[in-house]
């Protein structure tokens, strides 16, 4: 699983020219589902997001968490975080979940959001998104259960 987040001043995204979801300073989560993925991974994922300080403190120290300057959170799945570009020049994004079983995780990361964030919006998981942010710092994490989460709570690697 990959949730690429940015640090944001605002952002919205949009279906069909209505505006769907929008925040004001927070995090812009990009969410990447794989074909191992569980809720178990989503559910240590979350506590990873939820702790995560990257906001300034009063010294402008990294020090402050999105609880603590009362962030929201705007989530956005995105199945190209799995594109392999290892052959050739067209992605394959074999990597990337099944339709069916990444959306209802999805639908799951974002139900357990609710539970943990102040205010959660939400993107419309296989629809042409056109997303719209502005990046405070600009500030850009790429969490990975791959490379994030302690040895033993790794999910087995893919063998693709």
């Amino acid at each position: 699983m990959k949730f690429l987040i940015q640090r944001v001043k605002e952002a919205q995204v949009q279906v069909d020219h209505a505006v769907i979801g929008q925040i004001s300073r927070g995090f812009l989560v990009f969410v990447g589902i794989s074909s191992t993925d569980t809720r178990e991974l989503a559910d240590q994922m979350i506590r990873k997001l939820a702790g995560l300080r990257i906001f300034p403190d009063e010294n402008g120290k990294i020090n402050l968490d999105i609880h603590s300057i009362g962030g929201e959170l705007l989530l956005i799945s995105q199945f190209t975080l799995y594109a392999d570009c290892r052959k050739g020049n067209r992605p394959s994004f074999t990597q990337a979940g099944p339709p069916d079983m990444a959306e209802e995780l999805y639908h799951y990361i974002v139900e357990k959001c609710k539970e943990v964030f102040p205010r959660v919006q939400e993107g419309c998981f296989g629809a042409d998104m056109k997303v719209f942010l502005q990046n405070d710092g600009p500030f850009t994490i790429m969490l990975d259960s791959q490379e994030c989460l302690p040895a033993e709570k790794k999910p087995p690697a893919a063998n693709h």
